[in-house]
């Protein structure tokens, strides 16, 4: 299993906490203030490649356990 390192994980979740969504119904929202069942659709019909479908599956897992007060706080409200 490979280490995990503090400063590239922080900043993983300081960028997530900060993402809005480019596409959609719900364009320009934060990903932590996406409707749940929206991020459960994705699941099941498959994230988007890249970096957005790797933030929206962390989403899926941090929504699927209660842990979006963790990000809440990590958001630059403009």
């Amino acid at each position: 299993m490979q280490a995990l390192d503090p400063d590239r994980e922080r900043a993983f979740l300081l960028k997530l906490a900060n993402t809005r969504m480019p596409f959609g119904r719900y364009q320009g929202r934060y990903l932590v203030d996406l409707p749940e069942p929206y991020v459960v659709w994705f699941k099941g019909q498959g994230f988007p490649p890249g970096e957005l479908g790797t933030m929206l599956a962390s989403m899926y897992e941090i929504k699927a356990n209660g842990l979006e007060g963790l990000l809440r706080p990590l958001i630059r409200r403009e």
